[in-house]
């Protein structure tokens, strides 16, 4: 019987949410929710950059390699556009000799096609011919 009682001065005591309480509810949630889809989108932009940088860091370890594997290399800059994951890369050479004549430096930088932004570059010796 007291629990009964203890329930029914309690509905009675207790009403709901006031409009305002829910407004101040509905802001904090609303910040709370722009913050996070802001901060997603520089994360999934930050992927497609990282990933970018992946794929032309493949490609010019591959040129390195193949350079290695190659009997006659001609001196000089020499360019190739190459296809991977969908997208159009553009491979820049520059093959030079240096004071050992046992080896030769690369130099291999890789962009985007049609973009003018270098986005990996790096620097390789292989054994001269």
């Amino acid at each position: 019987m007291a629990w009964a009682m203890w329930w029914s001065m309690a509905r009675r005591t207790v009403g709901g949410f006031t409009l305002l309480e829910i407004m101040v509810a509905l802001a904090v949630f609303a910040t709370l929710a722009a913050a996070v889809f802001s901060a997603s989108h520089a994360v999934i932009g930050q992927g497609r950059g990282v990933e970018q940088r992946l794929f032309a860091a493949w490609l010019a370890d591959n040129r390195l390699n193949e350079l290695r594997l190659e009997k006659n290399l001609a001196l000089g800059q020499h360019t190739r556009q190459v296809s991977l994951d969908r997208r159009d890369w553009h491979v820049q050479q520059h093959l030079s000799a240096t004071a050992d004549r046992r080896l030769l430096k690369v130099e291999v930088a890789v962009s985007l096609l049609g973009q003018e932004h270098v986005v990996y570059r790096t620097t390789g010796w292989i054994p001269a011919p």
